[in-house]
């Protein structure tokens, strides 16, 4: 089975929310939402953008984790915290350079996206990517995202992912496409 990932298409979004209502329904979420969706400048326009995981390679929630409690599994999900070896320390939260992971203070428990691990290690879509109905989440093989890399060289517009725009984490396993926001283009809605 070719490997899968997570592209994120922001210039699609238009707000609707259903990759947060369809998080709630992945298994093992216990109805909570992982991912999250924010207004870039709602004094100034409506563009909004999914936030979720980048699932770092060497992720520093992981690295930071003194309990070893964030696993990353072989296919580059990085799993939230273990019940049974979570000590609430909350030092993955302040570790990760952008923000995701939340504490949850009743549970005592970091959670996070982890790519909808019990469908994506089978190769079916994260509730996310199956649910968007404009395609700012997409489940793509590696050679459907070289093809849309080299559409939009060949159409002249500005493809960037996570990797070229020197991150704050050297590599992630979710690629990103971000031209309009980058380039200050205007949405028309």
């Amino acid at each position: 089975m070719a490997k899968q990932l997570l592209y994120i298409e922001m210039d699609n979004c238009i707000g609707c929310r259903s990759c947060l209502a369809a998080c709630t329904q992945c298994g093992g979420h216990d109805s909570r939402n992982r991912n999250y969706v924010m207004d870039v400048d709602p004094m100034q326009t409506r563009q909004t953008i999914p936030l979720m995981c980048l699932h770092c390679v060497n992720p520093a929630c992981a690295r930071s984790c003194p309990a070893q409690a964030i696993q990353i599994a072989d296919t580059g999900a990085v799993l939230s915290a273990l019940v049974e070896k979570c000590i609430g320390c909350q030092n993955c939260t302040i570790a990760c350079p952008y923000g995701i992971p939340k504490f949850d203070q009743e549970q005592n428990l970091m959670y996070k996206c982890d790519l909808c691990y019990d469908r994506t290690k089978d190769g079916i879509p994260p509730m996310c990517a199956s649910v968007c109905p404009t395609n700012t989440l997409q489940w793509l093989t590696e050679s459907e995202l070289a093809e849309k890399q080299s559409a939009h060289r060949l159409a002249g517009g500005k493809w960037i992912a996570s990797q070229s725009l020197e991150p704050l984490e050297s590599e992630t396993n979710v690629k990103i496409s971000l031209p309009g926001i980058l380039q200050g283009v205007q949405k028309l809605f």
